[in-house]
């Protein structure tokens, strides 16, 4: 019998032949994800870290991306003390405020590659799967035990395989495919399950399998994982490796793990990609999700586009051409929020940035901020806003009073020029 990806990643760092759902094994992650919740981290650990010192200095990656730039005193004698902690052990991975959101940042700078366990204390670690890794996110106290001893320990998932037949039509994104899937399976219909995706994926680019593995967790996966393919090996071939003296190419990564084709699943699911539709997750849970036409006549006083789950050059190249040339509702403000530095400065040059200030946008630094109500965009009681993030829990952008939708970059800025819901099919 065949093993899925995840019992093949599993075994290979536990140096076994062969493992199944329900085992414990015992490994070594490849990387380790902090960022502004370093201070509390390392503040589990002081003694400890004075006593016997960091396991390594290469395998943690450390962004603040949270609040930045700092919002008050408390917030910047948090960073003070990451800063600090950088220098004192010699991490070879930190990226100071600025530089973007963690999961784009890690992804871009080629820390997180094919075939390697990467954990982190942020549930969204699990957007790595879209590169073929075993990717998932960790508590605070057990990123504090990997910093001093190197080691943790899973539960063998079970399996989910997703098969994606044919291709998205125009204006229906990746973002309404995975908000269509999470509708399905409800908000724990995957706990602590891994997801494979499987079919006709060549029709999804890298940035569309980033948002898919993102929202992995709104299922409850404990992964959710893509194959190697051409698409993964021109990805990491373009993108230059953090890890010095590295040079990335396509070869490296013909090869890696994937699932058997006599591999056991708990449930296998298929999906017609060709009559999605555009998709709404409606306050105040994300599998509340509901088609967009259906939600018209709801009033928005706020939209985003970006957050780590659409905040890509693609993504502000779909809104800016939904809205060259016009000017947004005067009722709404339009927040701008991209994921990192690398992907601000590529969407100016290419004039998108430009495109969407000059509608009535609102541009943020590169960082977490309004997703999380941490910094800027905190909505008043009775607010409604339209975003392109992965959460719409209560209170999630400051105001436990307000409300969030969650959708496609196209149905957000569509939403911005009507001051309404608005299906992205609906307009020209």
């Amino acid at each position: 019998m065949g093993m899925t990806f995840a019992e093949k990643v599993l075994a290979k760092k536990a140096g076994l032949d062969k493992v199944v759902p329900g085992q414990l094994v015992s490994i070594k992650p490849d990387r380790l994800l902090t960022h502004d919740n370093t201070a509390a981290i390392i503040g589990k650990i002081a003694k400890e870290l004075d006593e016997y010192g960091l396991y390594s200095n290469e395998v943690p990656a450390i962004v603040i991306d949270h609040v930045v730039p700092a919002t008050d005193e408390k917030t910047a004698t948090n960073h003070k003390k990451i800063r600090a902690f950088v220098k004192k052990h010699d991490i070879k991975h930190f990226y100071d405020a600025g530089e973007g959101v963690c999961h784009q940042v890690l992804f871009e700078k080629g820390l997180v590659r094919p075939g390697m366990v990467a954990v982190g204390s942020d549930s969204h670690t699990c957007s790595y799967g879209a590169l073929g890794a075993f990717a998932t996110g960790i508590d605070r106290t057990e990123a504090a035990c990997l910093m001093l001893t190197g080691e943790t320990w899973f539960r063998v998932p079970p399996t989910i395989k997703i098969t994606l037949n044919g291709k998205l039509p125009e204006n229906v994104t990746a973002k309404d495919l995975i908000l269509t899937i999470i509708g399905d399976l409800g908000a724990d219909g995957a706990g602590y399950q891994a997801v494979e995706f499987h079919g006709d994926l060549e029709n999804l680019t890298m940035d569309e399998r980033f948002t898919i593995a993102n929202m992995g967790i709104e299922m409850g996966a404990k992964i959710a994982v893509f194959p190697v393919d051409k698409t993964t090996e021109e990805f990491m071939a373009t993108h230059k490796s953090d890890i010095e003296g590295e040079i990335l190419s396509p070869d490296q990564f013909k090869n890696e793990l994937w699932a058997d084709e006599d591999a056991t699943y708990i449930k296998e699911i298929e999906y017609d990609l060709s009559i999605r539709i555009p998709q709404v997750a409606c306050p105040h849970a994300v599998d509340n999700v509901k088609p967009a036409k259906d939600l018209s006549h709801i009033e928005i006083q706020q939209c985003l586009v970006g957050t780590c789950t659409n905040g890509r050059v693609s993504d502000f190249e779909a809104a800016a051409k939904v809205l060259k040339g016009k000017k947004i509702d005067p009722s709404v403000r339009l927040l701008i929020l991209p994921a990192s530095r690398t992907v601000m400065m590529e969407a100016m040059a290419k004039g998108y940035i430009t495109t969407l200030l000059e509608a009535g946008a609102m541009l943020l630094p590169a960082g977490c901020g309004p997703c999380l109500g941490a910094h800027q965009g905190c909505l008043a009681p009775e607010e409604k806003c339209i975003s392109t993030a992965n959460r719409n829990f209560k209170g999630r952008m400051g105001c436990k009073d307000a409300e969030i939708y969650l959708a496609s970059p196209e149905t957000v800025a569509t939403s911005a020029l009507t001051g309404k819901i608005t299906d992205p099919r609906n307009v020209r």
